[in-house]
């Protein structure tokens, strides 16, 4: 007995197209009736109105693109479609702790290198962890170039080390070693410079007073022409911070 394809009969369980669409329709319908009574007045022309009812009709047009798609394919299209909501789950949790997750990096990197400090709750202060030499390194980015200095709140200025001095880009043997400086070698020579800006974390601080030092340092120092012209720093404990 012969077979005709077609008079053959449709597949049970998927209904008409149109009934899908209708539900669908009824689905969104009751999405935008529950949303606006938990924000009255959202569908009254405002600006945030407009930006929901905007992504609505996106989600309708999204809704019935996944049940043609279901139609055709209903296995392959469920898989794809579980995938993409782990993956915009994923998403949206990562946004939502976002914060979280830059706090926990910053206090990783703190941990593993303190002289880059870890930048405060205020989003404006930086705080550093004591050395296990006893004390308080920090790297500056000076005029682009990042310099580790030591702090020395007795120091009357930034003293850059021949070294540095030379990463960014002063010619140590053209300076002019007119300072005088009394340390517990006896006495140095220092040329004075100019550094356009100096910044730790968030604080910045331009046209900073500094002198080159005239015999080798172990590293430069951080002093008072940078500490005096920011907004505090403190020290408790093994924690030192520097406020804007």
């Amino acid at each position: 007995m012969s077979h005709d394809p077609q008079h053959q009969r449709p597949p049970r369980g998927r209904g008409p197209l149109w009934l899908w669409f209708l539900g669908a329709a009824v689905a969104v319908g009751a999405l935008i009736y529950w949303v606006a009574g938990l924000n009255p007045g959202s569908f009254g022309g405002s600006g945030d109105g407009a930006y929901l009812t905007h992504h609505l009709i996106w989600l309708i047009v999204l809704g019935a693109a996944v049940v043609v798609r279901i139609r055709a394919r209903p296995g392959t299209a469920l898989k794809q479609a579980a995938i993409w909501i782990l993956i915009g789950a994923g998403l949206i949790l990562a946004y939502s702790y976002r914060d979280d997750v830059i706090r926990l990096n910053d206090r990783i990197i703190a941990e593993l290198a303190p002289h880059y400090g870890r930048v405060e709750a205020d989003g404006r202060s930086v705080a550093f962890r004591r050395s296990s030499g006893g004390h308080f390194a920090v790297v500056a980015d000076v005029d682009g170039v990042d310099i580790r200095f030591l702090v020395d709140t007795g120091a009357s200025e930034v003293v850059l080390s021949p070294a540095d001095a030379e990463r960014l880009g002063f010619d140590v043997d053209r300076l002019n070693y007119s300072k005088t400086f009394i340390t517990a070698n006896g006495e140095v020579k220092a040329a004075p410079v100019t550094l356009g800006a100096v910044s730790v974390g968030p604080i910045v601080v331009y046209n900073v007073r500094a002198s080159v030092n005239g015999a080798p340092m172990d590293g430069s120092l951080l002093g008072m022409t940078f500490l005096d012209r920011i907004g505090g720093y403190r020290v408790e404990g093994n924690s030192m911070t520097l406020s804007p």
